[in-house]
């Protein structure tokens, strides 16, 4: 939880306590009443492929700077997942991406995210690096470079869409990627 001060609509503290009615502590104004409510974000991106190559991003920023990354990014406010995916596929690889369809949905309650990941076609098999990445390239199965993925969601992914692609369906995958008691990652799917 983000430790909030000051009230986003009239500037007054805020204490966080259980509002009546609600079972959770959230951040409340005693002086105009708003609540604070503070929800996961939800990142949309796309698994886009150009015949047997898949689209793999250089991350620029952090976290994570450096690896390898499925073009996915939070979402903006007035856009839908469908536009939020082929956004971040141009913002971050100069491509355009078409025929999207829902891959996965992947919860990440330790970091308070929701993953919303689509499969498309690249309309071109040109990509270059956008300001958010260091490159960005079209890779086989066999050319993925695992040992330098960024995520523990972009890594289960590209595990399932591989195995997906040896068999030509694509079920909608729905998991979480939990944090367990040692700290490691583990998936576990629905």
């Amino acid at each position: 939880m983000i430790d909030v001060k000051y009230c986003c609509q009239c500037g007054a503290r805020v204490a966080l306590r259980i509002p009546p009615g609600d079972n959770l502590p959230r951040y409340v104004c005693d002086v105009c009443g708003s609540i604070h409510y503070q929800n996961p974000k939800i990142v949309a991106g796309c698994v886009a492929v150009w015949q047997e190559r898949i689209l793999l991003c250089r991350r620029a920023i952090e976290p994570r700077y450096g690896l390898w990354t499925l073009p996915a990014g939070f979402m903006e406010n007035g856009e839908t997942t469908h536009q939020a995916a082929a956004r971040e596929t141009l913002e971050e690889a100069c491509a355009q991406v078409i025929n999207l369809t829902l891959y996965g949905l992947f919860n990440l309650p330790h970091i308070n995210q929701v993953y919303i990941i689509f499969r498309g076609e690249l309309s071109a098999p040109e990509v270059s690096a956008g300001p958010e990445s260091l490159e960005a390239a079209l890779f086989t199965e066999g050319e993925l470079p695992w040992g330098a993925l960024a995520f523990p969601v972009m890594r289960e992914t590209l595990r399932l869409f591989c195995q997906d692609r040896r068999t030509d369906r694509y079920p909608v995958r729905v998991g979480d990627i939990l944090l367990g008691p040692d700290r490691s990652i583990q998936m576990s799917s629905l």
